[in-house]
Formats: structure tokens, C-alpha cells, sequence
């Protein structure tokens, strides 16, 4: 049975789903109808471009190098341990929007925390923020047995203005990973910006 997690909630991975070594984390959300503009005719043409990505962080929880950014640019970490499965530009469709397969055992041991973050891309030029997007979820699935283990629903939160956001964080616990559900919205513009936080 899935847990529904409500924002800075925490959870045993290996509680809920015991053996769970190969994670998939999907990523989802709606673009809301454009209401602006004259007769609606004026409004943004750009098509809202979501990229998710994950950051691998030390036990000081700062950000080693840019090989430790999983995102469009840089689709598997070097230790084949996180795999980006390709960018989604548009939203458009049912389910995930994108997808990231972690394989916990093969995270080197340098690595204590990822965290889950999307931003919009080219955001400021095309003046799109997270108060025009909508049921944006965050969801791990355990792929041996293809059973959903988490989901964290963002609907019903208001982050007009926020251009990035710090969706989830899987972390090191003693021998096992636990999951906290983050949902802090952020103003920057792109990933580099969010990088600067964990440097």
C-alpha cells in the first residue's frame, strides 16, 4: 500500500519495503490552461519545460563535483549507480513526466544524501513560474516487484513565483536509506543557481 507523505514527513525505505535496492523515482506534473492575454490569445506559446534532477551530497551535505549532478546534460552518474531516463519538454501525457532509477547498493559510500530537485527551464525569458503548474507529484516505486512505495502529491500548494523547486531527499540512516518529502519552492534561474546552495 502506498504512503502518502505530507510535506517534511520522513520514512524508513526499508521499513516500508524491506530488500528494496532498485528505486524508481518518478516525476509528474500539469501545465494549468494559460487565462491571460487578450481573448486568451496573447498568452505564454512556450510549452513549460520541467527538468528534474537529482544531487549527490557528502556527509557535509555539499556537493562534491558537477559528475554528482544526475540531469539532462549528464544522464548516468559515473558509479552507474543513478540513471536519468531522458528529458521531457512538455509535460504532455499521463503518469511520469520523467524518470530517475537509483540502485542503492551501488551508491559509493561518499555519497549520503540525493536530493530530488526540478526547475523550469528558461523561466525568467519566458516568464513561467509554478503557480501555472499542477499536479506535480513525486513517487518511488520499488521495480522488483513494480509496487509503489511512496507518493508525494504537491497539489493544493501555492508556489506562484517559484521558478525551482527541492522536491524530496533520500539519505543515509546507519545501514539503511530513509525518504523525506522537502516541497520547498525556490526563485532561480536554472540548475546552476540551485547548485550554488550545496557548494
Amino acid at each position: 500500500m502506498t504512503i502518502n507523505l505530507k510535506k517534511g514527513q520522513r520514512i524508513s525505505l526499508v521499513k516500508e519495503s524491506p530488500g528494496l535496492t532498485r528505486v524508481l523515482c518518478g516525476l509528474g506534473w500539469d501545465v494549468a490552461p494559460s487565462s491571460g492575454g487578450f481573448l486568451g490569445l496573447f498568452g505564454s506559446t512556450y510549452d513549460y519545460d520541467l527538468d528534474a534532477s537529482v544531487i549527490c551530497l557528502n556527509y557535509q551535505e555539499k556537493l562534491r563535483d558537477k559528475s554528482d549532478v544526475i540531469y539532462f546534460g549528464n544522464l548516468r552518474h559515473n558509479s552507474g549507480a543513478i540513471a536519468h531516463l531522458g528529458d521531457n519538454l512538455t509535460g504532455e501525457g499521463i503518469g511520469d513526466d520523467e524518470q530517475i532509477i537509483v540502485e542503492l547498493p551501488q551508491i559509493p559510500s561518499e555519497i549520503e544524501k540525493l536530493v530530488f530537485v526540478v526547475n523550469i527551464y528558461k523561466c525568467h525569458q519566458r516568464k513561467q513560474d509554478f503557480g501555472q503548474v499542477k499536479n506535480a507529484f513525486v513517487r518511488l516505486v520499488n521495480m522488483a516487484d513494480n509496487r509503489e512505495v511512496a507518493r508525494y502529491n504537491l497539489s493544493g500548494t501555492t508556489y506562484s513565483g517559484a521558478t525551482g523547486m527541492v522536491l524530496a531527499e533520500i539519505y543515509r540512516d546507519n545501514n539503511s536509506w530513509d525518504l523525506q518529502a522537502i516541497g520547498e519552492g525556490i526563485n532561480v534561474n536554472g540548475l546552476e543557481e540551485i547548485l550554488k546552495s550545496y557548494r
